[in-house]
């Protein structure tokens, strides 16, 4: 039997995302933003968490999954990575889940565009579907020409 594995989970409209919790530095709701010109479409702005800023990506824009359907504002799930602290900006907060690796699958071979390169596993739940985020691949923000 493998060893269960903790999941912070989030969702994006009414699909529900996950990363490991170990890689969440915090969560908070949303922050003040300070734009950054120039930037690729998917970097929202930076936001001063005590005094470390943090680069907030728009988890929307990232996956291509287009504005939010009523407006409101973004959570932050912050993230630890080894150049610093990261923000996903997300639609709304989930719980954290305790997920068995051998429930774990391959994403569907259905699943198109760049969300096919960002989702490293599902997890079938009794009533939704868990698309885990390869954190690293996530945060590889792309430059525009």
């Amino acid at each position: 039997m493998s060893k269960p594995r903790q999941f912070c989970t989030f969702y994006l409209g009414r699909a529900l995302f996950g990363v490991e919790v170990h890689k969440v530095q915090e969560v908070l709701r949303d922050q003040v933003m300070t734009p950054v010109p120039l930037a690729p479409d998917v970097v929202r702005g930076l936001i001063n968490l005590r005094g470390q800023i943090v680069t907030a990506i728009d988890l929307r824009r990232r996956l291509d999954r287009g504005p939010r359907e009523n407006g409101g504002r973004s959570m932050n799930v912050v993230l630890r990575t080894e150049e610093g602290a990261v923000s996903l900006l997300v639609d709304e907060i989930g719980d954290v889940l305790e997920i068995d690796d051998s429930v774990l699958e391959r994403p569907p071979e259905n699943l198109r565009g760049v969300s096919r390169e960002l989702i490293s596993r599902v997890a079938k739940l009794e009533h939704e579907l868990l698309l885990l985020l390869d954190t690293d691949k996530v945060l590889l923000v792309p430059t525009e020409a």
